[in-house]
């Protein structure tokens, strides 16, 4: 081995070359050689590795060995061979020079930390990927887990390398990192933060990727496309992107539409607001002249039977048709949204359906129809609840209502005249 190390040196120094020239230009051709020998392993031993594992992920049935070489694995291992190479013949390398050796050598040890990171790296993307294509893991938190385990590898990483370069011991390196924990935990605050964030939106279910979100404080109002250490990303419906904290998640009330993407029904809530004016009691005529409407005949009769009987039977004086029991043209229509709404094709008829009256206010007297529509698509849904309304608008005047409306400009020309 000594004469291969020393076999340019000879060979210089025999063809009268001085002794100092000499041992430079064998350190030279030496470290040449050493390079190329190491180029040439690397890439033989990359080409096969990458040609073995992309064979095999051919006629694997699972993803993962194609995940594997997506996420470079099989190139990253292919470096360490050539790396452990190099370690092993540095020092003949760098014979004659020493100290030099010693600052090559350390730079090869962190080059070894560091590629280690890059392996440690591309599995746990590997198993990322891997992760979200399984049906019971795709909507978690993967990337927030992934990333906690790399910001682990990476800090393990510098601090080796840190005691590597200062020749100090890595267990007396880290014990004296105790008194500057302090700094490190402000340093990383906000990642600490977003790592227990993670773990409650995990365990207690509140997120998951594909969750529809609404949060008012940072004006996001869509789906969750991405869930990770520090931000949840939201994909708004005008399709921009907002960045929330992902500890804001836990510290501040945000809304999940989950259950109703997850019910039988999106719920329909809306008021008309009925003009108090038009509100009356119905005569015999007026009840005769609704039973036209197949909707609600089948009621009217039976209300009418039994309000005449007990009329009757209390010698009610009809004259005034305030006296008694009677039937009003606001109460017919209630009963009449609510046998449309029970008949309608595209309400879930086994969830609750309701038209109820709230309490009068300046703007008339608000009529709220309850219920939910079997298709929850937005879009479906906008259309089932305005054609609801548009036919229910629509009806009015065949029970003497009107909707309230402010007074435009129109109104007061009309009046003057």
């Amino acid at each position: 081995m000594d004469k291969i190390k020393h076999f340019i040196f000879d060979h210089l120094i025999s063809i009268g070359i001085s002794e100092t020239t000499a041992v430079y230009l064998n350190m030279l051709g030496l470290l040449l050689s050493l390079l190329i020998i190491i180029f040439v392993i690397d890439f033989v031993i990359r080409k096969v590795l990458i040609g073995v594992f992309s064979q095999f992920a051919s006629k694997s049935k699972t993803n993962f060995d194609d995940l594997l070489v997506k996420n470079k694995v099989p190139r990253n291992i292919a470096h360490i061979t050539p790396l452990l190479v190099a370690l092993e013949f540095i020092s003949d390398v760098f014979y004659d020079f020493p100290n030099f050796e010693m600052v090559v050598e350390r730079g090869l040890k962190v080059f070894a930390i560091i590629l280690t990171l890059w392996i440690v790296r591309s599995i746990l993307n590997t198993l990322k990927d891997y992760f979200k294509t399984l049906p019971n893991l795709k909507d978690k938190p993967i990337d927030s887990y992934i990333q906690v385990f790399m910001i682990f590898a990476w800090v393990v990483g510098v601090f080796s390398a840190i005691a590597l370069i200062t020749k100090t011991p890595f267990v007396h390196f880290i014990t004296g990192l105790g008194a500057a924990s302090a700094i490190i935990i402000l340093i990383f605050k906000d990642t600490i933060l977003g790592f227990v964030a993670s773990i409650q939106v995990s365990i207690n279910d509140m997120v998951r990727i594909g969750d529809w979100i609404t949060f008012e404080k940072y004006g996001a109002d869509g789906d969750v496309i991405e869930i990770n250490l520090a931000t949840v990303k939201v994909q708004n419906f005008d399709k921009t992107i907002t960045t929330i904290p992902t500890y804001a998640l836990i510290s501040d009330s945000f809304k999940n539409w989950r259950g109703m993407t997850s019910s039988e029904g999106r719920r329909i809530k809306r008021a008309l607001f009925i003009k108090q004016s038009g509100v009356k009691y119905l005569s015999e005529e007026a009840v005769e002249k609704l039973k036209g409407i197949q909707l609600i005949t089948s009621y009217l009769e039976t209300r009418q039977s039994d309000i005449n009987n007990y009329n009757k039977s209390n010698e009610i004086n009809k004259e005034l048709l305030l006296n008694g029991r009677n039937l009003t043209n606001l109460g017919v229509f209630r009963k009449y949204i609510d046998s449309y709404l029970k008949h309608h094709s595209a309400i879930n008829k086994d969830m609750m359906i309701m038209a109820r009256q709230l309490a009068p206010t300046t703007q008339g007297i608000p009529l709220e129809i309850y219920a939910f529509s079997s298709d929850k698509r937005w879009e479906n849904y906008e259309y089932i609840m305005s054609d609801i309304f548009d036919h229910l608008i629509a009806a009015l005047p065949y029970f003497d209502l009107e909707i309230f409306e402010l007074p435009s400009g129109g109104h007061f020309i009309e009046n003057k005249d």
